[in-house]
């Protein structure tokens, strides 16, 4: 210590030395008084070496020695001495009575390997590799053996591996620089590694590896020492003649091919091996065969051939201890199944076809998955290799087994669909005839059996509905998934399950079948797209009477999938919009329809989404297309038409809604306000006010924004004038509408024989609901009557392209409003179940008849007034309808106007019309007189 040492000049102290010391008995502290006590002995007597006179003679001469060979010398010496007086003490103790103590427990042997290993190590392994005595040599190898049945027995990993690596280093075999010559002793450690492996096979765990490593690389060398050249050895480098001639030597003897058999034997028995070991055993053959098939020069299967063996003696295992082997093998098969080489891929996929059928024959017990696990390496193998020849492999191996085992398959329908999915979106013929040809016979012989997989199946069947390189096979996939629909309707108790639980039938039968539908409708070219829409709608009506509210819900977040045109931004603006024009005309346009004409059909159990139903037919009317606003606003009117007389008033409230809101959305006001954009770019031509009705020929041009803008507004006058004529039908119904018109003519004669007409909605309607569509019509009115009166803003917008070559108008729109509006009051007026709201409606007749006489009176251009002159009759002629009270209180809000009219150069039939007014009013008047 530094207490007695001249040259430390700052020696340890009492309380350095207690702190020093913490901790050290196992984490706690000795008792202070201990280590004071030790410090004070120390301190009191020298810790010192006891030499004998000769040594002391030689540390006090070499403390004195001037060069490197005296020194030497000393320690020779020195060393000769510290031999004898070993080996004295040694034989002293020998000499002495000592009892030896037996061990009484096993676990006493386990501190004296863990003591021992080490030298035994270094004993065995420098013996066996500077010695040739053979007996020598054998003991060692027993010694080899013995420590590792020990380790193993006691579970001493590190041992065990230490002594297992060393033997495999041995055997000569196990290096990386290649082969070298095989000596006798050599071919002893390899027989010794085999019988320790055959012997203690339950308990080397991650020491496989070291043992299948040595075996595989055994068979490369009998191989070559055989003369055996096979495929894979072809880009072998040239060996050393005097080596191979060696190994031929070495491993050509019939008592040596032993060794040959006793490796057969470790993996015949691997049946022998307990759970846990199993599955050490697997996993290291495992990463063998990944060594030996990632060898860029000799690739091997001999690993891979004896994963596949045992596989096959092990087949008869419990399914748990089954299923963790087959974890590991299933992920290797998953890796060689994609190898680029195509040999061992179609090798791997074969010993998966032969495990699987094997595996088939014995079924599955209910609640099990395992067939699921097993056939799973095929989907991976499908997925992840793109050589059409493994492929069509594949898909050959799962049609075979559906051919020869589907009695048996039970959770491998789902693999098996999984597979034929993949297939279905191939571009070779071969690989999609075969998978469909495949499917096509489940659907027609085994459909019963596929169970929980019936999910699956659909789906295989939409994928190959989507591949556009075969539409025949898509129109066929169609089918069968139409028959799929018909099953569900024929069959719900498969679905219900034990519990008989109605969900499940929504959930696991109709909604997978009526989803990939309407993905292939959102996938598919037009033809296709068609006919699922077609089978998509016809399913709904013959079985939408089995749906329950929520199924309808669901069912309709499906539909209103297909109008979600942003499916195709990904195109080019230009592709987008010629995808996007043709979606709307045809899908979206066909779909509208299908759509309501379900609802209405199922109104009574659809009632509730009539909201979202309407907001679809509003967006579809909001869409800058022409055909597809039309049929938007047709739409409404088959549903009104068709549910009108199931309607709650809120439903009508929700209608009338929808109309003033479409109306409102699609007013093409910018109509009233637009002018040219000044632009160098195009030629400006400064446009004259001018009442002549006959412009000139010349049409500018205008950009492409004012283009777009045209066209919008030209789909607003459309939507403008379907909203008229839909609100028209709705409430009187076109045959009742028609009649009315007819009745224009001055000459017509009502007949007692007449049918009588449908009344329309018009009785189904609140007077407050029909007001507010008088008032929506009288906007409308106003603003197309406005727009036909502002003739400068007609001819800019006609100068520039808009709506053709006449002069742009909204005459149609315009008189078609007034005319359902009268016809609306009218009703009103004459109805004797409304008459609280009469005075309210003479308010509105008293104010539109005097405009409209007023108006009628200003005009000029003949093609108008010849419009107007039949609202004119029309209104006359409903005012001589009514009863003398009411005739005379409207006629005096009017009798100025009609006096001006009959100073206009009137049509003859307006002129009759007038004469048969004036009769009419001749005996109220002078009654009133009187």
């Amino acid at each position: 210590t530094d207490l007695h040492n001249d040259q430390v000049r700052n020696k340890i102290t009492k309380p350095d030395y207690v702190k020093m010391n913490r901790g050290i008995n196992d984490s706690k502290d000795l008792p202070q008084d201990y280590l004071e006590g030790i410090y004070d002995e120390i301190s009191a007597n020298e810790i010192k070496m006891r030499y004998d006179k000769g040594e002391l003679t030689r540390v006090n001469a070499a403390r004195g020695a001037s060069n490197e060979s005296q020194k030497r010398q000393l320690y020779k010496e020195a060393m000769t001495d510290l031999s004898k007086n070993a080996l004295v003490m040694m034989e002293g103790v020998s000499k002495k009575d000592t009892v030896f103590t037996s061990a009484s427990h096993s676990e006493h042997v386990r501190p004296m390997l863990m003591l021992t290993w080490t030298p035994f190590l270094a004993v065995f392994s420098i013996t066996l590799q500077d010695c040739s005595d053979s007996e020598l040599i054998a003991q060692c190898l027993a010694g080899f053996k013995c420590a590792v049945r020990v380790a193993c027995i006691f579970k001493a990993s590190l041992v065990r591996s230490a002594y297992i690596q060393s033997l495999a280093r041995f055997t000569m075999l196990n290096v990386s620089s290649g082969f070298s010559e095989i000596k006798p002793k050599n071919l002893e450690a390899i027989k010794t590694l085999i019988t320790i492996a055959f012997n203690d096979c339950n308990y080397l765990e991650e020491s496989w590896y070291d043992i299948l490593k040595v075996i595989s690389q055994l068979e490369l060398a009998q191989l070559i020492g055989t003369g055996v050249k096979t495929k894979f050895l072809e880009k072998e480098t040239m060996m050393d003649k005097k080596l191979v001639t060696s190994l031929q030597q070495t491993l050509g003897t019939s008592a040596n091919q032993n060794v040959i058999v006793a490796v057969d034997r470790i993996f015949t028995g691997s049946d022998r091996l307990d759970g846990s070991a199993i599955v050490y055993f697997t996993d290291a053959l495992c990463k063998i065969s990944c060594e030996e098939l990632n060898n860029p020069v000799t690739p091997r299967m001999f690993s891979l051939q004896k994963i596949v063996e045992i596989s096959y003696y092990n087949m008869g295992r419990i399914r748990i201890e089954w299923s963790k082997i087959w974890h590991v093998i299933g992920d290797h098969f998953n890796k060689v199944g994609c190898s680029p080489n195509e040999e061992i891929a179609a090798f791997a996929v074969d010993s998966l076809r032969q495990l699987s059928m094997k595996f088939l024959e014995k079924g599955e017990l209910p609640n099990f998955r395992f067939q699921k696990d097993f056939l799973r390496p095929f989907e991976t193998i499908m997925k992840n290799n793109e050589n059409n020849l493994i492929r069509d492999m594949v898909v050959r191996c799962i049609a075979q087994m559906v051919n020869s085992q589907a009695k048996n398959i039970r959770s491998g329908w789902n693999n098996i669909f999984s597979v034929f999915h993949m297939a279905a979106a191939d571009r070779d013929q071969a690989i999609v005839e075969l998978a469909f040809q495949t499917t096509a016979s489940i659907f027609e012989q085994y459909f019963s059996v596929i169970g929980d997989s019936f999910q699956d199946a659909v789906k295989c069947l939409s994928e190959f509905a989507c591949n556009a390189a075969f539409p025949d096979t898509s129109m066929e996939a169609i089918r069968y998934i139409r028959r799929c629909a018909n099953y569900v309707a024929e069959n719900p108790e498969q679905f219900a399950g034990d519990d008989n639980n109605q969900e499940n039938v929504w959930v696991k039968g109709w909604f997978p079948v009526l989803f990939e539908l309407s993905c292939i409708i959102n996938r598919c070219k037009l033809d296709v797209r068609t006919r699922a829409l077609t089978v998509m709608f016809e399913v709904m009506k013959h079985h939408g009477k089995e749906y329950k509210v929520d199924w309808w819900r669901d069912l309709f977040n499906i539909v209103f999938r297909i109008f979600d045109h942003m499916k195709i931004t990904e195109l080019t603006p230009e592709q987008y919009k010629v995808q996007r024009r043709e979606w709307m005309t045809t899908t979206c346009n066909h779909a509208l329809y299908a759509v309501v004409d379900v609802f209405t059909q199922h109104f009574s159990i659809l009632s509730e989404l009539l909201t979202e139903l309407l907001s679809l037919i509003q967006w579809c009317v909001k869409q800058d297309n022409e055909q597809l606003a039309k049929s938007g606003m047709n739409c409404l009117e088959n549903l009104v038409m068709g549910a009108g007389h199931s309607f709650r008033e809120a439903d009508w409230d929700l209608i009338i809604d929808t109309i003033t809101g479409v109306y409102a959305q699609t007013l093409p006001a910018d109509m009233r306000i637009w002018k040219p954009t000044l632009d160098t770019s195009f030629d400006q031509v400064s446009v004259h006010s001018d009442t002549s009705m006959e412009p000139d020929n010349t049409q500018l041009a205008v950009s492409r924004a004012d283009r777009n803008l045209f066209q919008h507004l030209h789909i607003g006058c459309v939507v403008q004038a379907e909203i008229v004529q839909t609100i028209d039908n709705i409430i009187f119904f076109p045959a009742s509408s028609a009649k009315e018109d007819a009745q224009i003519d001055p000459y017509y004669m009502s007949e007692d024989g007449d049918d009588p007409l449908p009344e329309g909605m018009f009785n189904y309607l609140t007077t407050q609901q029909l007001f507010r569509v008088v008032e929506c019509l009288f906007e409308s009115h106003k603003f197309s009557k406005g727009f036909n009166m502002d003739i400068d803003q007609r001819k800019i917008l006609w100068k520039y392209g808009f709506k053709g070559r006449t002069l742009p108008d909204l005459q149609k729109q315009e008189t078609a409003s007034l005319l359902c509006s009268l016809r609306i009051l009218h009703k009103i007026y004459s109805d004797m179940t409304r008459v609280d709201e009469w005075s309210k409606t003479e308010i509105y007749l008293h104010r539109l008849t005097v405009e409209s006489f007023e108006y009628y009176t200003m005009l000029e251009e003949d093609k108008r007034r010849f419009s107007w002159g039949k609202i004119v009759i029309l209104m006359l002629k409903k005012m001589m309808l009514l009863d003398d009270e009411r005739f005379v209180v409207l006629l005096a809000k009017c009798y100025n106007q009609i006096c001006h009219i009959l100073a206009q150069d009137n049509e003859r039939d307006l002129q009759i019309v007038l004469s048969k007014f004036f009769l009419r009013a001749r005996d109220p008047l002078f009654k009133v007189a009187s």
